[in-house]
């Protein structure tokens, strides 16, 4: 086995699989792929604060500033200011619309990617992506960046991490 041309053909293949999955998923939202990443966030994390949200997709503050202005101008996020300095964002019903439609997008860009794999080889397949996975963790960051489009009702026994695992 040639460990180089596997990492070759990985890296081809992942930077492949990322631009499609975030391209089709921002599409599908009407949205860039930071918009895309904050949707998905704030679905399954309702009320987190703007600088929360900006380190789980990683985005400097004022770049989250901005994508958030954006993404309430447009309808989709709203601010809640519960008391005290902090401030909450939700998502609209359009914003749950257009987050359930780019996960929708999402599953089924990766699910073609699998298609000219058979049933065993995708088993086969699904150990060695949990061992890469759970080796690219390096710290709570890491996981939320890692599963910041992951639709977390599909994905019951997560390898990343814990905080990563379902709804909230």
């Amino acid at each position: 086995m040639n460990r180089s041309r596997v990492a070759n053909l990985l890296g081809a293949g992942a930077l492949a699989v990322a631009e499609r999955v975030s391209g089709e998923a921002a599409r599908a939202a009407g949205v860039s792929t930071s918009g895309a990443a904050a949707l998905s966030t704030l679905l399954v994390e309702p009320g987190i604060g703007g600088t929360e949200l900006g380190a789980r997709i990683g985005l400097s503050q004022p770049a989250t500033a901005r994508m958030l202005d954006t993404l309430i101008a447009a309808g989709l996020v709203e601010r809640h200011h519960p008391g005290g300095r902090g401030v909450r964002l939700t998502l609209t019903a359009a914003g749950r619309t257009r987050a359930e439609a780019l996960l929708e997008a999402r599953s089924q860009v990766l699910l073609e990617l699998l298609e000219p794999l058979t049933d065993d080889q995708v088993r086969a397949f699904a150990p060695a992506l949990e061992a890469l996975l759970a080796g690219l963790v390096e710290d709570r960051r890491s996981e939320y960046l890692l599963c910041r489009l992951c639709d977390r009702q599909v994905c019951t026994r997560c390898p990343v991490g814990e905080e990563c695992r379902g709804y909230g």
